[in-house]
């Protein structure tokens, strides 16, 4: 990895807690703003260099969504830059530790995933002097106030990093805005504070969001998700079918009550294309469909292709046991993260890696209508118009953005 020299507010993170910094007696520090400006590798290193300057045989807490997010994030293209500073590393994924021995002294840090309320109890009982967040937007408040109440050693420190969220976001309220009576220090970074960004790389970030993803991850800004949730669908996102494609798949929204809504994809030429969709909606119609209907429909769909999978809304189970009693297709239950899921088809979208083609009638009405609830204290869209919108999106994060087994293992009858 090349550097070139750090900006003042990196610098500023890296050597906040010396001896001769202005900031030294805070006892946090907060960086939030946009992406790829470059706080987490200065906090990451800022945060080990500080705990091997001022403890001994301590532990210490690296936290991030998930513990793969951790290694992904940070252990895997930091350290190697720790180490190439002179810091001895010693990290065993399977016991979640990284033993760091610097300056002559050695210490522990446990890496912990702070995903859903539950995982607070993973950190609970610790002794801690210090605790690090990586995306601490992300997390839940009892994670991230329990793991605050484990570090009782004097002299431990608090250091945080995020994108922005919703201005209703607890840390936005408790922390950023209270920063001055937290003691901590705050800095906001825009990419302009990364100075290893290219001009043609900033214009690129520049082009790749828009809405509230445009300014919050660009212009680090805390803004309220409002409006279309897929402002960049247009007629450049419709396409004709192409006559043949490489690979297929069908993605499905389940519903009895609420619609039902399938889409078979197929692969050409780098692009997948929405070729056909199948859409029930009961109280429109009315009538409901039973399992065994909406698995004729899935049949009608697939019209003999060679289906590679059916990804499938992970809350149908009824529906997965029945496809995979017939033995027909493949199931494979979504990924169904919403809000990555939308940020993903976002993305796609808007660098042409999706077609929906023509006669997706529904779709194309979903899309024009699939808003954010500006009333929620959290991103969240209107639970109405969204079922095109789901199965496009567990298409998207499970297939485009999830590796699919290429081989299916099978019980064979034993012989007697």
């Amino acid at each position: 990895m090349k550097f070139k020299p750090f900006s003042k507010k990196q610098l500023a993170t890296l050597c906040w807690w010396g001896p001769d910094s202005p900031y030294r007696t805070k006892d946090a520090v907060i960086c939030d703003g946009a992406v790829r400006s470059g706080k987490s590798l200065c906090m990451f290193v800022s945060f080990i260099t500080w705990a091997g300057c001022s403890f001994q045989n301590a532990s210490f807490a690296i936290c991030g969504r998930t513990q793969s997010s951790v290694r992904r994030n940070l252990i895997t293209p930091y350290l190697p830059i720790l180490e190439g500073l002179g810091v001895r590393c010693r990290y065993k994924m399977s016991q979640n530790k990284l033993t760091v021995e610097m300056n002559g002294r050695e210490n522990t840090f446990w890496i912990f995933g702070g995903k859903d309320e539950a995982s607070a109890a993973l950190i609970q009982g610790m002794t801690l002097s210090g605790v690090m967040f990586d995306e601490v937007a992300l997390m839940p408040r009892s994670f991230v106030e329990q793991a605050l109440a484990r570090c009782s050693v004097e002299g431990s420190k608090f250091w945080f990093n995020c994108n922005p969220s919703n201005p209703s976001h607890w840390f936005y309220n408790e922390w950023i805005k209270k920063a001055d009576q937290k003691n901590a220090l705050y800095l906001h970074f825009t990419m302009s504070e990364n100075p290893s960004l290219s001009r043609e790389m900033l214009e690129r970030y520049e082009n790749m969001y828009s809405g509230a993803f445009y300014e919050r991850f660009v212009k680090g800004r805390w803004v309220a998700a409002d409006g279309i949730v897929y402002p960049m669908f247009s007629s450049r996102c419709m396409a004709d079918c192409p006559k043949q494609c490489t690979r297929y798949y069908i993605s499905c929204d389940y519903g009895t009550v609420n619609p039902a809504s399938f889409g078979l994809w197929g692969f050409f030429d780098g692009v997948w294309y929405r070729l056909r969709e199948y859409y029930w909606a009961s109280r429109r119609e009315g009538a409901q469909k039973t399992d065994e209907e909406y698995y004729r429909e899935l049949q009608k769909l697939a019209d003999g292709l060679p289906v590679t999978a059916i990804i499938c809304d992970p809350s149908a189970a009824s529906f997965i046991t029945l496809i995979r009693r017939k033995g027909e297709f493949q199931v494979i239950p979504a990924k169904n993260d919403v809000l990555d899921g939308i940020r993903r088809v976002s993305d796609v979208l808007r660098e042409g890696k999706i077609k929906i083609c023509h006669g997706c009638d529904d779709t194309v009405r979903e899309f024009s209508l699939y808003r954010w609830d500006e009333g929620a204290l959290r991103d969240c869209p209107i639970k109405e118009n969204d079922h095109a919108m789901d199965d496009i999106r567990y298409f998207v994060s499970t297939v485009m953005f999830k590796a699919i087994p290429t081989s299916v293992a099978v019980a064979a009858k034993r012989s007697r």
